[in-house]
């Protein structure tokens, strides 16, 4: 009894953790997501001489990735596609806020 008591104690107390380790895995692999459709992108703009300002063909751009274009994140929320230029593609605020208090650093996404 009591060495079932101590591993629900330890159990209790580490759950916090796996649940914190797993968001900040989570976020991660978004920024992951975003920073390479993000280089995709910058990749078939030079490749097709696009200028700041012009619409983002994500057909096209999506042949510099090695993976499928992934319009939504893992927590379902839709990536903000803008034109060719700074801030490309960013990562919705519902999932910044979703994320939040777990130490990632959402840096230009």
């Amino acid at each position: 009894m009591i060495v079932v008591a101590i591993i629900g104690l330890l159990t209790v107390l580490a759950l916090p953790s796996f649940t914190k380790s797993r968001k900040q895995s989570q976020g991660r692999r978004i920024m992951n997501d975003a920073r390479q459709m993000d280089a995709a992108v910058d990749q078939w703009a030079m490749e097709f001489c696009k200028k700041d300002g012009d619409t983002i063909d994500t057909v096209g751009a999506a042949t510099y990735l090695k993976t499928a274009w992934k319009s939504n994140d893992l927590l379902g929320h839709a990536y903000v596609l803008n034109t060719v230029g700074t801030g490309q593609i960013l990562i919705a605020t519902s999932t910044k806020s979703a994320l939040a208090g777990v130490g990632i650093d959402w840096g230009v996404y």
